[in-house]
């Protein structure tokens, strides 16, 4: 967590110095548009160019306070948290609040320049608003339930987690999705409201997360569950750090007419990928080579 601990304060940095230019610019248009400077018999000759002025004032205006906001939040909180429990959920939660609040500023800039009266404007599209809030009601829902989970502790960017019949790494949590990437490299897009009303499996929550094969085996010839089962802990002796042999266990499924389903499952280390994709290949192996033989 030092890493990225230090990776927010040098972005933040970054936004600092930008913060600065963007205020030195913001007095400029100030002082051009308020003073008695040569500008301001053009801004009375040219009407629009007033109304751009002025609109540049409110976004840049609006865009200073909303980064003095953010700022002086992320630092309480950089300051409050222990280095092991900065979580990025936070940080994303806040630089998705700052672009909403950012894209409203645009609208009303947009507004301005075009010589509207957003107060105005915004009263006499009551009607057409109120619609518009109905048709869009299930993104409402959506970014509603991303900042919830941006907020929460309960889901975080890196953990490992089952929502319905996916399974995968938590990559991201934008504002309408939540995206994982399972095993096989596959981006899958959860949508926010369907995190949170359904059963969440988080395996990161623990030290460690079960890793399960299940296994259709021929009936045709004998079969010996306890060689089998000897012979993938052996498998896991090779991982004794990341792997906990003693919860290990082979169990029968499903019997059939002329096969049976086989789980064989254990307990590994939570956030060990590459040594879990590397245990996994073993296990699939040694699962071969065993039906290889009983032939």
């Amino acid at each position: 967590m030092n890493h990225l601990k230090s990776s927010i304060r040098l972005k933040e940095n970054v936004r600092r110095r930008n913060f600065a230019f963007k205020l030195v610019i913001l007095i400029l248009l100030e002082i051009f548009y308020a003073g008695d400077t040569f500008l301001r018999p053009i801004l009375e000759k040219y009407e629009i160019l007033n109304h751009i002025i002025r609109a540049l004032i409110f976004l840049l205006s609006a865009n200073l306070i909303i980064s003095l906001g953010r700022i002086i939040t992320l630092r309480i909180y950089l300051q409050q948290r222990e280095e092991t429990k900065v979580q990025p959920n936070f940080v994303v939660g806040i630089d998705r609040i700052a672009t909403l609040l950012n894209m409203f500023a645009i609208l009303i800039s947009l507004m301005l320049a075009f010589g509207i009266r957003p107060l105005e404007f915004l009263t006499s599209i009551t009607i057409v608003a109120a619609a518009i809030a109905l048709l869009t009601k299930d993104y409402i829902t959506n970014i509603v339930n991303g900042l919830i989970m941006m907020f929460s502790d309960q889901l975080e960017i890196g953990d490992k987690v089952q929502i319905g019949r996916h399974t995968g790494f938590i990559r991201d949590i934008t504002l309408i999705n939540l995206v994982l990437k399972n095993d096989s490299g596959e981006i899958i897009l959860i949508p926010n409201t369907m995190a949170l009303s359904t059963d969440v499996v988080n395996f990161s929550k623990n030290n460690t997360h079960q890793v399960i094969f299940d296994s259709e085996v021929s009936t045709k010839n004998e079969i010996y569950l306890n060689d089998l089962e000897e012979k993938l802990e052996l498998v896991l002796e090779k991982y004794p750090e990341f792997v906990f042999k003693e919860g290990a266990q082979l169990n029968i499924l499903e019997r059939k007419a002329e096969t049976i389903l086989i789980r064989f499952q254990f307990p590994i280390k939570t956030g060990e990928k590459p040594t879990e994709i590397q245990v996994k290949k073993a296990i699939n192996q040694a699962l071969i080579d065993w039906r290889h033989e009983q032939r």
